[in-house]
């Protein structure tokens, strides 16, 4: 458990170790929205990529049958609290894999929603960041 002030309980020290390790355009994969929230009041987003956040896109049969993503709007919502208003990049499902496995983190939650796990691009903090 962190025990410091405005270090959100979610973030494990290991965690918090991984994102202070992180440089720029390292990516960490994590699923849970309370743990996206946390996350994004401390790690900057990557301004210089076309999209900074990641979501297996469905497979062709959850295409077929209309599977819906709830989540996805969740992390759209978050994503726009924390500054980025670009949409999630859907990357098909083995492509996203690799990208997984290549992530500088990957973060084991118990998430359970279906498309659930969302890759963070980190960014540099800004000028203004640091005051």
């Amino acid at each position: 458990m962190v025990v410091l002030k405005g270090v959100p309980a979610l973030l494990s020290p290991e965690l918090l170790y991984a994102l202070a390790r992180m440089g720029h355009g390292d990516e960490i994969g994590l699923g849970i929205p309370q743990l996206l929230e946390a996350v994004l009041k401390l790690l900057p987003l990557d301004t210089y990529v076309e999209i900074p956040a990641a979501v297996m896109e469905l497979v062709p049969s959850d295409q077929t049958r209309g599977l819906q993503t709830p989540v996805w709007k969740q992390y759209e919502s978050l994503l726009h609290q924390a500054g980025c208003t670009k949409p999630l990049e859907k990357v098909e499902r083995f492509a996203f894999y690799e990208r997984a496995k290549k992530a500088f983190a990957v973060v084991a939650t118990g998430e359970t929603a279906l498309y659930g796990s969302i890759i963070l691009k980190k960014g540099v903090l800004g000028p203004n960041d640091l005051l």
